[in-house]
């Protein structure tokens, strides 16, 4: 017989087929965004969480601190892309942000110039998307559409702090390096995400949080009861007595 112990087998099926059904109205496009667009409960709460992660990811101020540590300091390098379909735009966009000597070729970019002149406007575009300004992005690179300029923007510096290193330039490539992981990233990945701050939004924050928690304990003791109904509960063994 499978069911060894009927009642704690009863609470578990019922407490298993309450959290399936749960679940299954998650699922549901029974919630609205803030322009009135429908989704489910796990769209929601994967909104409200990217929103409370971009309103605590704003690093610019700091970046560009750290960007006039390199005013005035000229670099020349050759870098190899690893999507090389981005060459050209990566040329362009450097001669868009003051660099010179600038070449195209085989997937390679050269180029030479004030390396606080080019990361400032690199860390202006990221400004511009992190706050959902694509078009002065678009506009400054003759309607390129913004996302592409900010892949050609990584593509372009990546391979840039390997350079600089090699050159005994580690100062320049921890700034670069800096760009990259606190204005492009964010500017990129935040885009089109309103921001908005975990102190307007505790309660929320905090009820979610609970049921979190609370939906994780309900499926923990379904399955428990549903185990210890079919016998299979865990129990201390007996500690063996020597003769």
């Amino acid at each position: 017989m499978l069911v060894h112990a009927k009642a704690p087998f009863i609470r578990g099926c019922l407490l298993l087929i309450s959290f399936l059904i749960l679940f299954g109205v998650m699922l549901l496009p029974l919630m609205k965004d803030e322009l009135g667009n429908h989704m489910t409960g796990l769209q929601y709460a994967d909104n409200v969480f990217n929103e409370l992660s971009k309103g605590s990811s704003y690093f610019i101020p700091g970046v560009r601190n750290s960007v006039k540590t390199v005013d005035g300091k000229s670099i020349q390098l050759t870098v190899k892309l690893k999507k090389a379909a981005l060459a050209a735009l990566a040329g362009a966009v450097l001669e868009k942000s003051g660099a010179t000597d600038v070449r195209v070729e085989d997937g390679k970019v050269s180029f030479s110039g004030d390396l606080g002149l080019i990361l400032t406007s690199a860390t202006d575009d990221a400004d511009n998307l992190y706050n959902n300004n694509a078009d002065a992005v678009s506009q400054k690179y003759d309607g390129q559409p913004a996302l592409k300029v900010a892949a050609a923007w990584w593509y372009v510096l990546s391979p840039c702090i390997k350079e600089l290193q090699k050159q005994y330039k580690i100062g320049e490539a921890q700034v670069v390096d800096n760009v990259l992981r606190r204005a492009i990233e964010p500017g990129n990945n935040f885009f089109s995400v309103p921001p908005a701050k975990v102190s307007e939004h505790l309660i929320l924050m905090s009820a979610m949080l609970i049921f979190y928690v609370l939906y994780t304990l309900w499926y923990g003791f379904a399955i428990f009861e549903l185990f210890e109904g079919m016998g299979l509960a865990m129990t201390k063994s007996k500690v063996k007595q020597e003769s």
